[in-house]
C-alpha cells in the first residue's frame, strides 16, 4: 500500500510516500518557510534527481497543494493511489496513539492549541486540506506522546492539585515519540547487550531526552506542552511560572502575550539572538561571549537531564544523538560527554568531529557506546500508520 507521511511545523512541510510494508521510498520532498518570502520546494521523484523550485506559499494548504502536484501523474496516477496520509501529530486534549483523524479528534487538537501553538494549527490546518482534496483517503493520526505512554506515572505527575491531572490532564506528556522510538529500535539493532539503558538526545530546533530501557519510554524532558523541558530554539524550556507574574507586572502585558514571548522570542534565540546552532557556534568561535554562554546553558541542561535519566536507568549502556544538532554539531556533542569518564563514557575526540549524521564516537575501552542516528521519523509514522490500517 502506498502511504504518504506528513511532517508540519510552523512554517515548513516535509513529506515522504512510502510503499508499505516494505517501507520503499518512492517520493520525498520539503518547504519551508510557508507564509513568507523566499519559498522553496526540495523533491526527489523515485530515483530521479533532487529538483529545487522557488515557489510562493502563503499557507500549509498551499503547500499541500503543491507537493500533491508533483507526486500525482509521477508516482502516482491519481490521488485514489494513496492508501492514507499519516500526520506525525503532537498533542490533543486526551488522546494519544495512533487514531482515526475525525473531526472529534481534530477539535481536541485544536483545544490544545494553546500549548502546542508551533505545531497543532498547522496539522489541523494540513488534515483539513487533505480531507478536502482527497476525502476518500484514510487520515491518521500517530501522536508523538504514544511511545511514552508505558512510562512510570511517579515520572509523569507533577507536584499540582491532583483535580489538575484528573480533570485536565496536566502532566508530563514526553514529545518527539517518533525520533524517540526510532532510536530505541534502531540501537536495539546494533547492541546485543540485554537489558539495555539508553539514553537518547534529540537535539534541533526543538529538543529532547528520553531513557530507555530495553526499548520502552521511562523518562523524557519535555512536559505538558513542547515549550517545556530543554531550551529550544525559540521557545523557553522549563521556567519557574512566578517569573511569569513578575514580568507581566513590571511590563504591563497580559498572559497571552507572556506567553507568546516564551513560545517565540525565548530559548537559545532570547540567550544570544541566534535560533539557528551553526550561527550560534560561528559567532562563538569569533568571541560571542552570549552565543557562547547560550551553548552552554543548552548543554548543560542536557546534562541535567542526562544525570536524572542515569539513575533512573540505575546505570547506563548507550547514549545517542539523533535530530539536526545531534547529527551535525561536535561542539555540542563534546560539551555534553565531556568529564563523563565516570560514568565509563570515553569519547573518541577524532571520531566526533569526522561524524555528520551517523556513526560511532566512543573509544574501544568506552563501556557506555555512542552513537548518531540519522533518525527517519517518517518511516516510523509509516510503519504506524500502516499497522493502524492492517488491523481495520
Amino acid at each position: 500500500m502506498k502511504i504518504l507521511v506528513a511532517n508540519l511545523g510552523s512554517t515548513s512541510f516535509k513529506y515522504k510516500l512510502f510503499e508499505m510494508p516494505a517501507g520503499k521510498v518512492l517520493a520525498r520532498g520539503g518547504m519551508d518557510r510557508i507564509g513568507g518570502q523566499g519559498s522553496v520546494h526540495t523533491y526527489q521523484l523515485g530515483e530521479g534527481p533532487q529538483v529545487r523550485q522557488p515557489c510562493q506559499l502563503p499557507d500549509h494548504a498551499t503547500a499541500i497543494d503543491e507537493a500533491l502536484a508533483r507526486l500525482v501523474g509521477s508516482v502516482l496516477s491519481s490521488l485514489a493511489e494513496l492508501a492514507a496520509v499519516g500526520f506525525k501529530t503532537v498533542h490533543a486534549r486526551n488522546i494519544s496513539g495512533v487514531v482515526a483523524l475525525d473531526e472529534e479528534v481534530i477539535g481536541r487538537m485544536v483545544d490544545y492549541y494553546p500549548l502546542a501553538p508551533a505545531h497543532n494549527p498547522a496539522y489541523v490546518a494540513a488534515i483539513r486540506q487533505f480531507a478536502k482534496v482527497a476525502p476518500q483517503i484514510h487520515l491518521v493520526g500517530c501522536f508523538e506522546s504514544a511511545f511514552h505512554g508505558q512510562t512510570p506515572l511517579r515520572r509523569q505527575l507533577y507536584a499540582v492539585p491532583y483535580a489538575w491531572y484528573e480533570k485536565y490532564g496536566v502532566r508530563r506528556y514526553g514529545f518527539h515519540g517518533a525520533s524517540h522510538r526510532y532510536a530505541a529500535e534502531h540501537v536495539r539493532q546494533l547492541e546485543k547487550q540485554r537489558p539495555l539503558r539508553h539514553i537518547n538526545c534529540h537535539l534541533g530546533g526543538s529538543s529532547s531526552l528520553c531513557a530507555v530501557k530495553d526499548g520502552v519510554s521511562v523518562g523524557a524532558s519535555h512536559g505538558l506542552s513542547p515549550q517545556s523541558g530543554l531550551p529550544q530554539n525559540n521557545r523557553i524550556g522549563d521556567l519557574d511560572p512566578y517569573a511569569l507574574d513578575l514580568v507581566m507586572r513590571n511590563e504591563g502585558q497580559s498572559f497571552a502575550q507572556i506567553l507568546e514571548q516564551c513560545a517565540s522570542q525565548g530559548g537559545l534565540l532570547g540567550l544570544c539572538g541566534y535560533n539557528d546552532m551553526r550561527d550560534i557556534e560561528e559567532y562563538a568561535a569569533k568571541g560571542d561571549v552570549r552565543c557562547q554562554l547560550a551553548i552552554e546553558v543548552f548543554t548543560s541542561a542536557i546534562r541535567d537531564y542526562l544525570g536524572a535519566y542515569v539513575v533512573e536507568l540505575g546505570g547506563l549502556d548507550v547514549i545517542s544523538f539523533t535530530g539536526g544538532i545531534g547529527e551535525h554539531s561536535a561542539l555540542v556533542r563534546r560539551q555534553v560527554l565531556g568529564g563523563l569518564e565516570f560514568l565509563g563514557v570515553e569519547l573518541d575526540l577524532e571520531k566526533n568531529e569526522r561524524v555528520h549524521g551517523e556513526g560511532s564516537l566512543h573509544t574501544s575501552t568506552s563501556r557506555v557506546h555512542l552513537h548518531v542516528l540519522r533518525t527517519d521519523e517518517e518511516l516510523i509514522v509509516a510503519r504506524q500508520t500502516c499497522e493502524f490500517l492492517q488491523a481495520g
